[in-house]
Parts: C-alpha cells; structure tokens; sequence
C-alpha cells in the first residue's frame, strides 16, 4: 500500500487548496441550493452528521457553522456511534431530521450502512462525496459532489478541505431556505467563505518554513498531544491523524478542557502540545491551558492569528492569516497540519501510511 504514496504528493496538494475554493464555491453552493429545495428543508429542525476519519474530523469542524449560520441542532456522530445506538432523539418540537453521511471515496462501509438505514427510515438524507458513482452516492437521497482533479494518492488533504466546503455551504443555504439568514446575510457569508482562498495563500507561505524547524521537535516526541474546543477540535483531530497518516507519529487529539483534566499529568513533562488558539468564543480559555502547559514543562505550539502577540509572547507560533469568522477557521488550520505532518515525516524518512523509517539517522 506504501508504494502507491509519495511524501511529495503532500505539498502539491497543499498548494492546490486555495484554487479548489476558487473553483468549488460556485458549484457546490448551487448543488446544495438545488438539493434543499428538493428536500422541503424548511421544515428540518435538526441535522446529523457522520462519517469516519477525515469526514468525521470535517463533521466535528462544522458543528458551529450549522447551529450559527443554519439556526440548527447539529449532532456530529461517528458512523459506529449511529449504527449502534441509532440516533439521539429529535428536540422538543422538531419536524424533521437531516443526515449528512460524508466520504470523499464514497466507499466507506459504516458510512453506506447509515445512510442506507436512515433512508430506509424515511430520514431525509444527503451524501457529500468526491466520487458521483460511488455506492454512497447512489444510496442517499440526495448527493452533493465535490469534483476534484487531479487527485493522488495522498492523506486526505484536498478531499478533507472539499468535505469542509460542502458542509459550510450546506449550513449557508440551510440558513437561507429556513430565513435564519436573509439571502444579503446568506450572500455575505458565502463571499466571506470564497475569500478564504486568499488567507489560505497566505498562511501557506508563511506556515511551511516555520513547520519546517518545528518537524525534529515532533518527531522525536514519543507522543504529541493536539488540543481545540468547537471548530478546533475537528481541526485538533484532523491534525493529530495526519501526523500519524504521514509521520507514523504517535499523535492524540483531545479537548482543551479535558486535556487540563486527564493528559496534563501524563510523562513527559516536555511532550510537544499543540494547541489551536484562533480568534473565536474559547480562545480565552485556550490562552489559560497555553500557560499551563508551558508552566508544567510542555513545549507548545500555538496556532492562532497573526496578530495573536498574546502567545506570542509566550509560545511557539505558528500564524494564520485572514483568520476571520470563528465558523471558517478549519479551512486555514488544515494548512498548518498538512505542512507539520509533512515536515516531521520528512525529518524522519517515512512515506504516508508506512510507519518503519526509509533511512533517517
């Protein structure tokens, strides 16, 4: 399986992140006006996202986007949490329910047998996917296709970004067609989305060679622990699994709130923690476990804005820039993961999915 990825595959696809925003806005954000117009969405009340890995990470990231901008419950679940426990009861007073199954392949498994029972169910469902003739596409009721080109094998960088954007278009339009958003508002947020391209350039040039000093400290970790809370902690797991996708490094994604609790007392003191610490309603809270970690010996690498002098002054940065709304920040943070994973698998030899090294030290 190795031999079919190649560490340099990594940056291009990084490179092509700010163009496949360019590119997919227009088209997903008609899909998606189509699919809920299709689906009477004006009487939806709750939505269930699911999906496994990425997906799952890209569910997490946009739980904020559908309760703010769609006015919605929004429940992320992983595909095993569905099919075992079924879903979690509608609100007092809901009409409806809407669920999201995402894969990029389309062929994943746990997330056709949900779908398939929640449209077997009567649940109005959507599938978002990359791949239009895939068993997950022709199990929903509706689909909404992300198309990418190009694509080579790779740990999920462009795939995870096209989940992102269908899912932050899905809440704009669910928002539009519920009048949670008048369409001026709904026009301004899609604007604010497309603009993200720019920051995505932005923080790519800078954040490539700061990742690159950073790789070593990473990769001779024997743990790294990523932490975020909302739209950050989607972006904490998605990190945490491209280390381990590329690098083979031991990586753990955790709450902020719970890491004080748990991870905090674990050996070494010194393990690198990463924390996600963009602008937003816990930042004040990640600039506390920030000091924190630093006071009981942790080597931390904050991600916030560019102009955060804040940890600055106290951690290792690594800036994004553009950061604007709180609900699109994912789209900047999987930069910085696609660049850390890259370098500390770089640092250490190794190939995505192939953990013995290829000739370091």
């Amino acid at each position: 399986m190795s031999a079919l990825y190649t560490l340099e595959e990594m940056p291009r696809q990084i490179e092509a992140l700010a163009d496949d925003v360019r590119d997919l806005i227009a088209p997903l954000a008609n899909q998606a006006r189509t699919i809920l117009a299709a689906t009477q969405s004006g009487d939806i009340a709750r939505i269930v996202l699911t999906g496994n890995g990425d997906s799952y990470h890209a569910a997490l990231a946009t739980e904020m986007a559908f309760t703010s901008l769609a006015g919605l419950a929004c429940a992320p679940l992983s595909t095993l949490r569905l099919l075992k426990y079924g879903l979690p009861p509608e609100p007092e007073g809901a009409r409806g329910t809407l669920m999201v199954a995402i894969s990029a392949s389309g062929g994943n498994l746990r997330a056709l047998q949900a779908i398939t029972r929640a449209h077997e169910a009567g649940v109005r469902t959507v599938a978002i996917t990359s791949t239009p003739d895939s068993p997950l596409a022709q199990a929903a009721g509706h689909t909404l296709i992300a198309p990418l080109t190009g694509l080579r094998p790779c740990p999920g960088i462009r795939t995870h970004q096209a989940s992102l954007l269908s899912l932050f278009l899905l809440a704009i339009e669910l928002g539009r067609t519920r009048a949670h958003l008048t369409p001026a508002q709904a026009d301004q947020h899609q604007a604010e989305l497309a603009a993200t391209s720019d920051a995505i350039e932005a923080t790519s040039s800078v954040t490539a060679s700061i990742c690159k000093h950073l790789g070593p400290r990473l990769a001779d970790a024997p743990v790294v622990m990523t932490l975020g809370c909302g739209p950050g902690y989607g972006s904490a797991l998605f990190t945490a699994a491209k280390l381990v996708e590329t690098a083979g490094v031991c990586a753990v994604g955790q709450d902020l709130e719970e890491w004080e609790h748990v991870e905090s007392l674990a050996q070494p003191r010194d393990m690198p923690t990463i924390i996600f610490a963009t602008p937003g309603h816990s930042y004040d809270r990640a600039v506390a476990v920030t000091r924190r970690a630093i006071e009981i010996g942790r080597t931390v690498i904050a991600v916030t804005d560019a102009s955060d002098t804040t940890l600055a002054e106290v951690a290792d940065i690594v800036p994004v820039h553009g950061a604007g709304r709180e609900e699109f920040s994912p789209l900047l943070t999987q930069v910085v993961a696609g660049h850390l994973a890259h370098q500390t698998a770089q640092y250490l030899g190794r190939v995505p999915f192939s953990a013995p090294a290829l000739g370091h030290r």
